[in-house]
């Protein structure tokens, strides 16, 4: 892909256009925006998914003027329970299960694979949706099969619908209005109030959605790993001292001259960009509280060496890997590469496959020592 090419996904726009003019300002509705584009799973295949133990799903129901939820995983029993209308089923982090889900999310490598969070799809019977809410992050709806209609809106009232399980707004009021059909997608930045409704039977709706971590939220992790992380040289083994310290009329006041002292202590406590660098690729890579990785078939050494010549080396689809201009990170780890095999390194983050038949044997031997821990933790295999 070049900046310059246009894209039917964005309307035909180029992807340096799309981001000037779209990106976190204002929505897009783009018709057709993958031809023929009816759905990766059946509603039965979704279903099953949302049956497994370690997969996420809700169901969300309205039932008269009550929003009900009920968490995953289900069974057969929870879904023959359930009426004809105005419920819907989603099931989060669908890209971790299918592997069709990479060449979707392939789509969107214009935006940094920093960004992406997950591919979530939901499916609805006639009338079923979550509500009028409005999201903290970006995201791409696409239209698998059935219709549904959005309702959209920039409104500042986000006053809440008081003890619902859901953040659904009281207050809606849609200043635009469309029914998508399949193939067809509607972009949307942060905190634009929006609704889905499907129109019809069997609606499934593939979201695509990146994340926006909040400050709170980078500021907690980031003096977690300052605190893991970070040795003030020097001064490792100092104590605090006050020679000076003159008689206290109040022995169990903290005087000015220790909170003083105390600061300029806390002041030795720096950091630069390669530290901001090194925790993002740890926590931008770190699985989520749920995900779990199966430790691969033990093979041996030589055994790994032997298939990584023969076979496309992939990333589980589980598997998170960024690099920066220092360091390669897989899954919430830094791992140990050799200059010469950066690039091979940068292609399987990329693209999350390799192929080293090509390479020479030396690389070869240097990938399969780089790469053999992450294939016994599970976090790479072979297709």
């Amino acid at each position: 892909m070049t900046k310059n090419q246009p894209l039917p996904l964005l309307n035909n726009l180029t992807p340096s256009q799309f981001l000037a003019e779209y990106w976190q300002k204002k929505p897009l509705l783009i018709k057709n925006a993958i031809p023929n584009f009816t759905g990766l799973l059946s509603p039965e295949e979704l279903a099953g998914l949302a049956c497994e133990d370690d997969v996420q799903a809700r169901i969300v129901q309205k039932k008269a003027d009550k929003w009900l939820v009920k968490n995953g995983p289900f069974n057969d029993a929870d879904f023959s329970k359930l009426p004809n209308k105005d419920w819907t089923l989603l099931v989060q982090s669908v890209n971790h299960y299918l592997p069709e889900a990479t060449a979707l999310l392939n789509q969107f490598d214009f935006i940094p694979k920093a960004r992406l969070d997950d591919l979530m799809v939901s499916y609805a019977p006639d009338g079923g949706g979550v509500g009028a809410h409005v999201d903290s992050y970006d995201v791409f709806l696409l239209q698998g099969s059935g219709r549904r209609n959005w309702k959209i809106s920039s409104q500042t009232d986000l006053s809440l619908i008081e003890g619902a399980p859901l953040k659904i707004l009281k207050n809606f009021v849609s200043e635009q209005e469309w029914v998508l059909e399949s193939g067809d997608m509607l972009y949307l930045p942060p905190q634009i109030a929006h609704w889905g409704v499907a129109v019809g039977d069997n609606c499934m709706t593939y979201s695509i959605g990146f994340r926006a971590p909040k400050t709170q939220e980078l500021m907690d992790e980031f003096l977690s790993y300052l605190q893991d992380n970070l040795t003030l040289k020097n001064t490792q083994n100092l104590l605090y001292s006050d020679p000076d310290l003159q008689l206290a009329n109040h022995p169990a006041k903290i005087d000015e001259l220790m909170v003083s002292k105390v600061s300029t202590m806390l002041q030795k406590i720096n950091w630069d960009n390669n530290h901001v660098a090194d925790f993002l690729g740890k926590y931008l890579t770190e699985p989520k509280p749920d995900v779990f990785f199966e430790p691969a078939r033990k093979l041996s050494l030589p055994k790994f060496m032997s298939q990584l010549q023969q076979k496309t080396l992939m990333l589980n689809l589980k598997s998170q890997m960024l690099f920066t201009d220092n360091g390669f990170y897989l899954n919430g780890e830094k791992l140990t590469i050799p200059d010469n095999l950066i690039a091979c390194m940068q292609d399987l983050a990329n693209q999350r496959y390799l192929n080293v038949s090509s390479q020479t044997n030396d690389i070869q031997i240097q990938l399969a020592n780089a790469l053999y821990d992450s294939y016994l933790a599970g976090y790479i295999g072979f297709d």
